[in-house]
């Protein structure tokens, strides 16, 4: 029986080489969306990651979608969509931070609702051809407070924000989850 020669042999070493390398990089980018599953709209419109173990919840003259942890119900998860002119883009709603005051002041500590946000952090950012804000709150309400993560982004006369929020205390816990979770929202057509 004829031995194999190094140059038969360099193939399965560099084909075994590439199995491993494939699978090493296959397992790290599962990981990096391990603890998530999607949600697509059913028009098609746009798509986001929510964490595994939470649930959607049905609500009336609220947001279109809304999710809530099973374990911890008060982290949710929702996103409105609001009418805008269909000439808008983001940027002529305002800066990321003229926007992150204007959704302040109107939906998470509006006037007499007994609770008072303060916006931590606004950044922009370029996504598939569109332009997101995202937008970071630490809002008070008279028993407990609260941490919460948004992303807004305007596409054909339409605002999409999807916000994602839980008590302070279990905010060091879920900051990188949320901030993927909030990263993932994704316009398809």
């Amino acid at each position: 029986m004829a031995q194999p020669s190094a140059t038969n042999r360099l193939p399965r070493w560099l084909a075994a080489t590439a199995a491993l390398l494939l699978a090493v990089v296959l397992a790290s980018c599962s990981a990096a969306a391990a603890g998530l599953n999607s949600y697509q709209s059913p028009d098609g419109r746009y798509a986001f990651l929510y964490p595994t173990g939470w649930t959607r919840v049905q609500v009336t003259g609220g947001p279109q979608v809304v999710f809530h942890d099973l374990i911890n119900s008060d982290e949710t998860l929702s996103l409105v969509i609001s009418q805008v002119d269909a000439d808008d883009d983001l940027s002529q709603l305002g800066s990321a931070v003229a926007v992150g005051e204007k959704l302040r002041r109107s939906a998470i500590a509006p006037e007499g609702s007994g609770r008072d946000a303060t916006l931590v952090e606004a950044r922009e950012r370029e996504e598939n051809g569109h332009t997101f804000y995202d937008l970071e709150y630490s809002v008070h309400l008279a028993d407990r407070d609260r941490h919460e993560l948004a992303t807004v982004v305007v596409d054909r006369g339409r605002l999409y924000t999807l916000a994602a929020s839980t008590n302070e205390v279990r905010w060091p816990k879920v900051k990188g989850l949320f901030d993927q979770v909030i990263r993932s929202f994704n316009l398809l057509i």
